[in-house]
């Protein structure tokens, strides 16, 4: 049979974090959105970001000084004019998140007079992080959602996987027309048809066995754009934060780089301190030298892990700032006011991603990419801390004007072929999907983590070429579900990470290679090009 639902509407946005609803708000005062939700519309991970958001509000600070923390951080490859681009636009972008009322924590100045907290984060010179105590993207995605819920424009669709972007075909190349979309609660496939379409998904770092990320972080915006025909660029470069919770009942959790800003040191399993040995910022070096840090002494020492204290600064100050942390913390038997708590780095967050223009807009026409699924070229090497909240909230505001600029001249197709499933059955070895999820998340850990070798790197992609052809026969056999979209879209994702790092014979940022320890002096990003469309 054919699934032949079909729902019209101006503007498809594929995710519903921060880039995702930011983009809704900012086109449903003209347009129809549709929003779709991978989980639950308050699931993401704008939910669980803790820092905050990097804009330049204290007088003492300057939009130069964040454009230039943000090049150093980048390992020299970012796109200055991206970067000028982003940090030019923040404070504006934070304004409209408080004007919807994204309550950031507030502190009295010298006079007394109210002003916003600012603390600081790994990378940055100055005190520039909006924050909402130790729960920031708790407070954006709250305030988003129930602004986008209450709005008629808005139609939210939760329990729905996109499948794969439509393209139609004509002399000046492909035109994204809309998409499939598996929904859970009904079991079936429908059609959306829109003008323009909006890829919010996050990143992948579900593709490594141990990450911060929540489940939903499985890189399906970046395997459908490639499929669609879009480049993708600096795939080689994930981070992974410094700071997860080493705890059997906490695997997921994140420690916020921000407890590094207010004094927390790091420290051995026996108490003594090495950041200072590797950086001379110490625990406020940018992320890769500190995960790279602790990565290097658990592997010297065959700890576990490595602990990271702020038991030294007073109990009502650590509660305050960090009420998250502290009563997570203590409901596993920690506490953080009188002890060190014991941490790994993981998997945190795509650098890379869809190539796309200060616009958001990717190769392919009417298609966009927004927050940590696109590569606009702010991060390069490394993510400063803090500045993926930004890029979300600005990108999304300058595709929404972008797409205003050309919807009365864009027409809306509507007869979309209907997704034909009449040649597949239900699949009745879903074993083979975790039997196959779980190699591929240990291999890429083992082999493409934080430490590289060019060996490493080859027996990886064998490996995946190898699971990529079992998922494609499965795939062409067996009706939909979560897991084998999620898998098959993991694997993609796994293979343009491995060629990005073959493809970078130095170690800069967040590749390291031992094959290739040294800076190449000319360097810049990888960009892949997928082959073109018969």
């Amino acid at each position: 049979m054919t699934s032949s639902a079909t729902i019209a509407c101006d503007i498809l946005i594929i995710g519903s974090g921060a880039a995702g609803l930011s983009l809704a708000l900012q086109l449903a005062k003209e347009y129809q959105v549709v929003v779709l939700s991978k989980g639950p519309l308050a699931e993401g991970s704008t939910y669980y970001a803790q820092g905050g958001i990097a804009a330049v509000f204290d007088e003492n600070d300057s939009i130069e000084s964040h454009i230039n923390d943000t090049l150093i951080a980048g390992g020299g490859i970012c796109d200055s004019n991206i970067v000028r681009y982003t940090a030019e636009r923040a404070k504006e972008s934070l304004n409209w998140l408080i004007e919807l009322g994204v309550d950031f924590d507030r502190e009295a100045d010298h006079n007394g007079e109210p002003r916003y907290h600012l603390t600081r984060e790994g990378g940055h010179s100055h005190r520039r992080i909006l924050h909402a105590a130790d729960a920031t993207g708790r407070a954006v995605q709250s305030t988003l959602t129930s602004q986008a819920l209450s709005h008629p424009s808005i139609q939210v669709l939760e329990h729905c996987n996109a499948v794969d972007l439509v393209n139609e075909y004509d002399a000046n190349g492909p035109r994204c027309v809309g998409a499939y979309v598996w929904s859970r609660s009904e079991e079936k496939v429908i059609t959306v048809a829109a003008k323009f379409t909006a890829l919010c998904t996050g990143g992948a770092s579900k593709v490594y066995q141990y990450t911060s990320n929540p489940d939903i972080a499985s890189g399906d915006g970046i395997a459908m754009a490639w499929r669609a025909g879009c480049r993708v660029g600096n795939m080689e470069f994930n981070q992974f934060h410094p700071t997860c919770l080493f705890h059997p009942n906490a695997r997921n959790f994140l420690i916020t780089e921000a407890l590094r800003g207010e004094g927390a040191l790091l420290k051995r399993p026996d108490g003594s301190r090495f950041m200072p040995d590797f950086h001379e910022r110490a625990e406020l070096a940018p992320r890769d030298v500190v995960a790279r840090a602790i990565d290097y002494e658990m592997k010297r020492l065959g700890a576990d892990c490595m602990f990271l204290d702020i038991s030294h600064k007073p109990a009502a100050f650590i509660m305050q700032h960090f009420p998250t942390i502290y009563e997570k913390c203590l409901s596993l038997g920690i506490d953080i006011t009188k002890e060190a708590m014991p941490i790994v780095p993981a998997a945190h967050y795509t650098c890379g991603g869809v190539v796309t223009n200060e616009n958001a807009a990717t190769d392919v026409a009417n298609l966009y990419a927004i927050g940590e699924v696109a590569y606009t070229g702010l991060h390069g090497a490394n993510r400063m801390a803090s500045n993926s909240l930004l890029e979300c909230v600005v990108f999304a505001r300058a595709a929404a004007a972008d797409i205003t600029t050309k919807m009365a001249n864009t027409q809306l197709v509507t007869d979309i072929r209907p997704w034909d499933e009449s040649q597949v059955a239900d699949s009745d070895e879903e074993v083979i999907i975790q039997h196959n999820w779980h190699e591929l998340r240990l291999f890429m850990w083992d082999y493409v983590g934080i430490v590289r070798t060019t060996k490493r790197l080859e027996r990886a992609l064998r490996r995946v070429e190898l699971l990529q052809q079992e998922i494609h026969d499965y795939y062409a056999n067996f009706r939909v579900t979560n897991n084998l979209l999620e898998l098959r879209n993991l694997a993609q994702v796994a293979q343009l990470i491995i060629e990005s790092a073959m493809l970078r014979k130095e170690s800069r940022g967040l590749h390291y290679t031992l094959d290739y320890p040294d800076l190449l002096p000319n360097s810049g990003p990888t960009i892949l090009t997928p082959a073109p469309k018969n």
